[in-house]
């Protein structure tokens, strides 16, 4: 997508949907553990829709202060037992010793999961609040990383920021963490959300300039809700091109045509890097699942 003019034109480009590179594109969706009856419902319809496009692996978050903990650890467990999929739970720093967390990392690794996505995490407070390293614990998610590989062999993914982190000083010390991070062990990075594929080309650029040679997966927030993903970029530093809040003008109450331009803009930003080379993608689902089958769907990743 052009920063200035939203969405590809047809002359930037030949390609076509769906997908015609000789290999098939890698997809991995994340999800929420549900709080409610009703949630858990919205949560298992979505995997059921979504496991057929037999995606590398689903991740599942892990809230502030670790309150999710326990539904995580059941919502992993769950997942990779019924779909057979590889199943990753989030982990992170905060509010708990080195020593807590350790228990946590060696009941995933006794419970059969393998795949750690690594993080410092978000202040109990929530994103956007002052973060301190707690007493006894990890500082930051290199030294997460670093002791999760002295427990087990675990396959860790981390997070990349193509916009840095927000508390980062600049994008050199932001790069700079992220080197430390994958030579710690970690054996992907996925990023934050973005809309602009320059962003994330860039990033990837320096990355590999500066050493880095895990693979960077793009992670791609499809837009229905336009109002809170802004509230949410605003908090984790990723920039909302005006273009992208021109074509959601007007339809607060149109959630039909919202979704049609979500999918549209999502399917356009991921063809963009699909001619780019790029071959795997990371879906922030919502736990939902039309925006994120409709966009594999173009993409040519379908049901076999």
């Amino acid at each position: 997508m052009s920063p200035d003019t939203g969405p590809l034109s047809t002359s930037a480009g030949t390609s076509e949907f769906p997908a015609r590179a000789p290999q098939r594109l890698s997809v991995s969706f994340e999800f929420s553990p549900p709080k409610t009856e009703a949630a858990e419902r919205t949560l298992w319809e979505t995997v059921t829709r979504l496991t057929p496009l037999q995606p590398t692996f689903f991740s599942v978050t892990y809230g502030a202060g670790g309150s999710t903990r326990q539904r995580t650890h059941e919502t992993v467990a769950r997942l990779k037992s019924e779909t057979g999929i590889d199943a990753a739970a989030h982990l992170t720093c905060v509010a708990a010793t080195q020593g807590e967390i350790d228990e946590v990392a060696r009941a995933y690794w006794d419970a059969g999961i393998r795949h750690i996505v690594a993080l410092r995490g978000d202040p109990p407070s929530g994103m956007g609040g002052k973060y301190s390293p707690h007493p006894g614990g990890y500082a930051n998610a290199a030294e997460l990383v670093a002791g999760l590989k002295k427990i087990g062999n675990f396959q860790i993914s981390i997070a990349g920021y193509p916009e840095k982190h927000p508390d980062s000083p600049d994008a050199k010390a932001d790069l700079e963490n992220l080197k430390r991070k994958v030579d710690a062990g970690a054996d992907r990075c996925i990023t934050q959300f973005f809309f602009d594929a320059d962003d994330f080309l860039r990033f990837r650029d320096r990355a590999a300039a500066a050493g880095i040679h895990v693979p960077i997966v793009p992670g791609i927030m499809p837009v229905s809700n336009f109002q809170g993903i802004s509230r949410m970029a605003g908090l984790c530093g990723s920039k909302v091109p005006a273009w992208l809040a021109e074509l959601f003008q007007g339809l607060d109450d149109d959630v039909e045509t919202r979704r049609m331009i979500a999918a549209s803009v999502a399917g356009d930003l991921c063809r963009r890097l699909r001619d780019e080379g790029v071959d795997q993608f990371h879906f922030y689902t919502l736990n939902r699942a039309d925006l994120t089958f409709a966009i594999c769907h173009l993409l040519g990743v379908r049901p076999r």
